[in-house]
């Protein structure tokens, strides 16, 4: 008997070890890795970021441009941001992928085999962070991805720092034009949904960002020298050919979030009475595609906007007076781009320094070209006349040129998240109207507030964020804007 209990224990311990032995192998879940490769994190960014801000864009940032209006649900269009409700909330989607982004960086610059992803990595970088300061204003930013090493309450800096400091966005781009340029490994840059692993591309991209926050700090620092040494260089994107977008899929699960939509959240974004009134100035075919006419009895095959911000409870809206948001949008989506940037973009900002004297450049030209390649981005003839006579044409009559230039940046960006109200607010144009029912006191936002997680989760550094906004106010405008 005693005997067979210790052959029973010699087992148990046998079996025991054996069991253990490969322990962390057995139990290590292949569907759930602890590590990515680099490749596959920069797909996930450029795609994560490009369809959830194209998304934000439709549903927030094209209320807050004025592009669209919202009938219902629409407290975000009535200027109360601190209130989400289909979208408004484009904090988390910056900082997740700023965060996997980081995670690109460091695996560029730890293992040498990486080396490829530096240079991009940086590029994006540069260009959500900008997204994020130029949303919000002063942001943590300097200690915000550094949680793996125990910091979880990143302090908020300065906007101007987050420009101009080192590691800030004109920075990370030099270092990025530097590494990319430098590179002489073998290794592809794989996951790249912009240019198919193309550097030169890339280093297109980062001087076109660059441009493009030189003129955003322009009423701040001069930045001459530096965009006319990028200009006389060429080495910006200047066709189609070389944009920074990516396809959107006719169906899931690549699709425009937008095409997919319940079909009674997609009626609840109309025509905006703002683009109405610009569009039939500039006898504007692109109306055709951005919306759709009007079905009812009484406005059928109408092109009608109607004022941003109505109060749902106060106004009977029939859905059919109004124009709706295009085709293009839900049924053709499949022929959009997540756009990030583009030569028409590149064409507007150069043609704006120009006409400044920032530049030594055709300005008119530069506006010209920017228009032809805009109505070619969304797939539209340009009329013959359409550049020599009326309201785009440029200066004629003794039009405003910076309010042209801008307005057809406004117009083309439609797509484009935040962008068409950010360019409001640093040049006053396109003129916005006094919204319909106002929850700001009848003005329009210069930022958008600081959710109020960060007051739960970062609350000193929040607390002192707020007070110099005016309370984390939408009204108290950002470093650079001084419109």
């Amino acid at each position: 008997m005693k005997q067979l209990k210790y052959s029973i224990l010699a087992f148990f311990i046998l079996a025991t070890a054996a069991c253990t032995e490969d322990f962390q192998e057995i139990n290590t879940n292949p569907n759930a890795p602890v590590d990515v490769q680099p490749g596959l994190l920069l797909r996930n960014v450029i795609f994560d970021y490009g369809e959830q801000m194209s998304y934000e864009g439709f549903v927030a940032g094209n209320l807050l441009g004025q592009m669209f209006t919202a009938i219902d649900f629409n407290l975000f269009d009535r200027h109360s941001l601190t209130e989400p409700q289909l979208g408004g909330n484009p904090w988390d989607i910056l900082y997740v992928n700023l965060r996997d982004n980081e995670i690109i960086l460091d695996k560029s610059r730890e293992n040498a085999a990486f080396a490829v992803y530096e240079g991009p990595a940086l590029v994006l970088k540069a260009y959500m962070t900008a997204a994020l300061t130029d949303i919000y204003g002063d942001v943590p930013y300097s200690e915000a991805l550094n949680g793996k090493e125990g910091n979880t309450t990143p302090v908020f800096d300065a906007q101007e720092d987050i420009y101009l400091s080192e590691n800030g966005i004109l920075d990370n781009l030099d270092k990025a034009i530097i590494a990319m340029k430098n590179y002489q490994g073998v290794t592809p840059l794989e996951g790249d949904l912009f240019y198919q692993g193309n550097l030169e591309n890339w280093v297109k991209l980062a001087n076109s960002l660059k441009i493009k926050a030189l003129m955003r700090i322009s009423a701040q620092q001069d930045v001459a020298t530096e965009l006319q040494a990028i200009y006389d260089s060429g080495e910006f994107i200047q066709s189609a050919t070389d944009n920074a977008v990516f396809d959107f899929s006719a169906s899931p699960p690549n699709n425009f979030r937008i095409s997919t939509l319940r079909v009674g959240d997609f009626n609840l974004f109309i025509m905006s009475e703002t683009i109405q009134e610009i569009l039939t100035e500039l006898e504007d075919p692109r109306q055709e595609v951005f919306f759709r006419p009007a079905t009812s009895a009484e406005f059928a095959g109408q092109y009608r906007g109607l004022l941003n911000g109505p109060d749902a409870s106060q106004l009977s809206i029939s859905v059919a007076d109004y124009s709706l948001t295009g085709a293009v949008f839900r049924e053709n989506a499949g022929a959009l781009d997540a756009n990030f940037m583009t030569s028409w973009e590149v064409h507007f900002l150069l043609a704006e320094a120009a006409e400044k004297g920032l530049i030594s450049a055709d300005a008119k030209a530069l506006y010209e070209t920017g228009v032809a390649q805009a109505f070619d981005y969304w797939n539209t003839a340009l009329p013959a006349n359409y550049l020599t006579e009326g309201a785009a044409a440029y200066k004629l009559n003794g039009a405003d040129p910076i309010e042209q230039i801008i307005t057809q940046k406004w117009l083309a960006s439609l797509v484009n998240g935040y962008e068409g109200w950010i360019e409001f607010r640093r040049t006053g144009f396109p003129q916005l109207k006094t919204i319909s029912a106002s929850l700001n006191n009848d003005l329009i936002p210069v930022r958008m507030p600081y959710p109020t997680s960060e007051d739960a989760l970062n609350n000193a550094n929040f607390m002192q964020a707020a007070a110099a906004t005016d309370g984390n106010s939408v009204n108290a405008k950002v470093w650079w804007d001084v419109n």
